[in-house]
């Protein structure tokens, strides 16, 4: 069991490497490219929130997972803008032969469930794929046309895509995506519909990606962000549910995961290891979570917000899994890194086992059994330097 949980963690350390691969495209506020791994957050978050829109034959969890999964062959073969000229079959022969190599890090179970999930939505044959690809068709378009100054390239770039590229079909497979596309680069007003309506929300939540946390990269030297923290510890979830207890719905805790941090918008990051006033946080974390998810229908904004209160208070199987994930990714990345955010806030062991033990036991023992053995070495080789 050891092994096979190390090479899951192989995988995930591996999966890193996503925050590092740029886009073509830019956040909404212009500030730098997006990166392949907060584009998958928020293109889960997509599917979550337009999941009333989806055919009654598409089941959002399993286009969930395919789109926490669809861009990491990116950390081999790197981002291909739809723009550019391409030699596409090229890129299909080296992101095959990258799928191969990143999936084969799991245990063979894994390596083939993750794989075919991955292949199916590269075939696109599927509901499930088909409504996966339309969302991922719609979430650039609406990154250019939705910032306050676009880009006048990229606004160039996504005329182009609707008008006879790759998204030209939207106008019959999400129409309602394709009216509001077309009326916002025609500088006309949408009558609110049930697509509009739900993209005030998305829209805000591309701020989640300049929400810098105290944890760094294992794959660079610059601090995470709040959104590409999310996609990972939702990776991290799927890949580990063997480890939780029996009887947990995946799919839920993947759900809280993808929402867990949206109040950070408003409220920031909480860096565990902080001087943070508690009360005062969880106001302005009751208060976020009250605006944020207000922007969406009521039969959603209840949802979601019960479904961030059930995470807040880890009061259900479900969501204790979720907090040990939450609590479980930081120490695997520090260790990989030296000791990361332990240096900066100068950190000991016995604050560890304080702070960080509790919800990842009660979530997931066996991820501390794991985890616990490391932590100490890792601990006694600081003392011992600085004997």
């Amino acid at each position: 069991m050891t092994d096979r949980l190390s090479a899951q963690i192989a995988f995930l350390k591996r999966a890193d490497e996503l925050k590092m691969v740029k886009r073509a495209n830019a956040l909404l506020d212009q500030s730098r490219p997006e990166n392949s791994a907060e584009h998958s957050w928020h293109l889960a978050l997509w599917a979550l929130v337009m999941a009333p829109l989806a055919g009654p034959d598409v089941s959002i969890d399993r286009v969930i997972r395919m789109l926490l999964l669809h861009d990491l062959v990116e950390i081999v073969v790197g981002d291909h803008p739809i723009h550019l000229e391409t030699d596409w079959n090229a890129v299909a022969k080296a992101e095959q032969a990258a799928a191969k190599e990143l999936f084969g890090l799991l245990p063979k179970d894994q390596a083939e469930l993750f794989h075919a999930v991955w292949l199916e939505f590269e075939e696109d044959q599927t509901a499930d794929a088909r409504f996966a690809k339309v969302l991922d068709r719609c979430q650039p378009l609406f990154q250019v046309l939705c910032a306050p100054n676009p880009d006048p390239d990229h606004v160039d770039i996504a005329r182009s895509n609707l008008e006879g590229g790759r998204a030209a079909y939207l106008e019959k497979v999400f129409p309602l995506a394709y009216e509001h596309a077309a009326n916002l680069l025609a500088g006309a007003d949408t009558q609110a519909n049930a697509f509009t309506t739900r993209l005030a929300f998305l829209t805000e939540a591309d701020q989640l990606k300049s929400v810098l946390r105290a944890s760094r990269l294992m794959a660079g030297d610059r601090f995470e962000n709040s959104a590409e923290h999310s996609w990972h510890i939702m990776l991290y979830a799927w890949v580990l549910a063997e480890n939780a207890p029996t009887g947990i719905s995946v799919d839920r805790v993947l759900q809280m995961l993808l929402l867990h941090d949206i109040v950070e918008i408003d409220a920031g990051d909480n860096p565990i290891h902080g001087q943070v006033d508690h009360a005062a946080q969880a106001a302005k974390e009751q208060a976020a979570a009250k605006r944020l998810f207000g922007l969406l229908p009521d039969a959603q904004c209840n949802t979601f917000t019960t479904l961030w209160h059930e995470f807040e208070a880890a009061d259900s199987p479900d969501a204790r899994f979720a907090k040990a994930v939450d609590r479980f990714q930081t120490p695997v990345a520090n260790l990989e890194t030296g000791g990361g955010s332990w240096v900066d806030y100068k950190v000991t062991y016995a604050q560890l086992e304080a702070r960080v033990q509790p919800a990842i036991a009660a979530g997931s023992p066996g991820l501390w059994d794991w985890l616990q053995p490391q932590l100490a070495a890792h601990f006694q080789s600081v003392e011992t330097v600085h004997r």
